[in-house]
């Protein structure tokens, strides 16, 4: 499940017109780093494992629309900055992973 929601964002990310390449290619490269990330979270945190796979998913969802909804692009990444907290001690490479997929993301006008 957690899996196929990465391929979902992966997927996502690749047809979207209107991600410039560069732009493209950076969020596939965070997008990669979180699928291992989110792997070994898994393994002990199952919930909050698919919890930022999904926001993750919803997120990409919301940047690659060509006609965005700042709303619903506002609560995707709230969620999903939600989805990483408490883990900042444990799992702390996840969390600067998260937080730079959002950072993308919002640098990109979500």
């Amino acid at each position: 499940m957690i899996e196929d929601r990465i391929e979902v964002i992966e997927s996502t990310l690749v047809q979207a017109q209107n991600i410039p390449g560069d732009r493209k290619a950076e969020l596939l490269k965070l997008v990669a780093e979180l699928r291992s990330e989110v792997r070994k979270l898994a393994e002990t945190h199952r919930d909050e494992a698919s919890s930022i796979a999904s926001f993750a998913e919803v997120s990409a969802h919301e940047v690659s629309r060509s006609q965005k909804n700042t709303q619903l692009a506002e609560t995707a990444l709230h969620g999903l900055h939600l989805s990483v907290q408490g883990l900042e001690e444990s799992h702390p490479v996840i969390v600067g992973i998260v937080n730079r997929f959002a950072t993308a993301l919002s640098n990109m006008g979500l």
